[in-house]
């Protein structure tokens, strides 16, 4: 029998939460250094994330701070994906300021 593991790529998760619509597009994020684990700038896709750890990164002109709940298995339906984390923003609907 083989145990569920208990991290997951970083790039692999946000793709299975459905942060991102391709995993090519959560690997470019993850390592143009444009995302934050427990408040530590990630460079690599291959950052391991598991329960607990909390995720920042910019999502189209929000920022979205996230804890990490569970790993996924698969990429499943969108009432699935939001099993996998808490939004620790709700509510806030911060905007990112224009680069003009």
């Amino acid at each position: 029998m083989t145990e569920a593991p208990t991290r997951l790529r970083i790039d692999k998760w946000l793709w299975h939460a459905r942060f991102f619509k391709t995993r090519g597009l959560a690997a470019e994020v993850a390592g143009s250094g444009r995302i934050r684990v427990n408040g530590n700038r990630v460079s690599k896709p291959a950052h391991a994330v598991g329960p607990g750890d909390v995720l920042t990164f910019g999502q189209g002109r929000q920022v979205r701070v996230i804890r990490v709940e569970a790993l996924g298995t698969r990429r499943g339906p969108a009432t699935e994906a939001q099993t996998l984390y808490t939004d620790l923003d709700a509510g806030r609907n911060d905007a990112l300021p224009d680069e003009t």
